[in-house]
């Protein structure tokens, strides 16, 4: 039973954290992504370098949750209750949200995060109850305001281990297209730039005997990132809004697809598995 009087007590609750855009963090980011990436350029060790532009979504690899080990859930999130409500669902997920691009971080500017609960609100899905919590994110970067942020955030129950599921549609193949090996070491990597100790992206044992799921799941704000890096490709400047939403998970079981095609003045873009499959994630890209 969810007491939604008592979560919708946290509508309203800010929280604030800052971390400076380090050198070494933009390097950490750029390998991860195999990124050539302008903050190198000019840099006499070919690092990073402060003044730089930094990657787009770097912000959502700094001043992270510091929950101490001692605080964190069995599914190694931090335990609920404190910025956040307390949910008492078992799965929490990234469903979507949305960038508004207003300026460039800048390595070694002080970026400070502004987080505000928004809504929280329970729904009766396919699969069972369903608990949303919006909450919108203000990111400045040494003063300078740079994205406004909504981040969509999904509670919900456990599925059974063998639950019927119909067949999905499978994703089209985009007109501009990458393959992706989502490989231990990546998954890992990106949870260790985010600080983020869920144990469904590194824990593969956990995984299958406690959630049920058959491989590491993908990160939802990975495969954003991403998205975003292709459009920045095929367009030569970061988009100036980019929304999207999680329609189903990506496992590391086999290779998925970055795709994007043209949509009038933007890009539509998708992630797929590689090899049929349907759509994970779609969002949109404008200018």
């Amino acid at each position: 039973m969810i007491d939604i009087d008592h979560l919708r007590q946290w509508i309203g609750r800010e929280e604030v954290r800052s971390e400076i855009a380090g050198a070494a963090l933009v390097d950490r980011f750029n390998a991860t992504f195999d990124l050539e990436d302008a903050a190198r350029d000019g840099a006499p060790d070919g690092g990073a370098y402060d003044g730089a532009v930094a990657p787009a979504l770097i912000h959502l690899c700094l001043a992270p949750p510091a929950a101490p080990t001692a605080g964190l859930g069995p599914d190694g999130h931090p335990a609920r209750g404190g910025f956040l409500p307390p949910v008492p669902l078992p799965r929490r997920m990234w469903a979507g949200g949305s960038f508004a691009f207003l300026d460039d971080v800048r390595v070694g500017e002080t970026v400070t995060r502004r987080s505000t609960i928004r809504d929280v609100v329970v729904k009766q899905g396919r699969s069972g109850i369903l608990c949303f919590v919006t909450v919108d994110h203000r990111i400045d970067s040494n003063g300078r305001a740079v994205v406004e942020e909504r981040q969509d955030i999904v509670y919900r129950g456990e599925d059974a281990p063998n639950a019927a599921k119909g067949t999905p549609e499978p994703a089209p193949q985009g007109s501009h297209r990458v393959r992706v090996t989502p490989s231990p070491p990546l998954l890992f990597r990106y949870s260790a730039l985010t600080f983020n100790g869920h144990r469904i992206h590194y824990d593969a044992p956990y995984l299958r005997a406690v959630e049920h799921y058959p491989g590491l799941i993908v990160h939802g704000p990975m495969q954003a990132t991403m998205l975003v890096q292709l459009a920045q490709k095929i367009r030569g400047a970061r988009p100036a809004r980019f929304d999207f939403r999680s329609l189903s998970p990506l496992f590391d079981d086999a290779d998925f697809t970055l795709n994007a095609t043209e949509d009038g003045d933007g890009l539509k873009l998708w992630t797929a598995y590689a090899e049929g499959g349907p759509v994970a994630m779609e969002a949109t890209a404008t200018w």
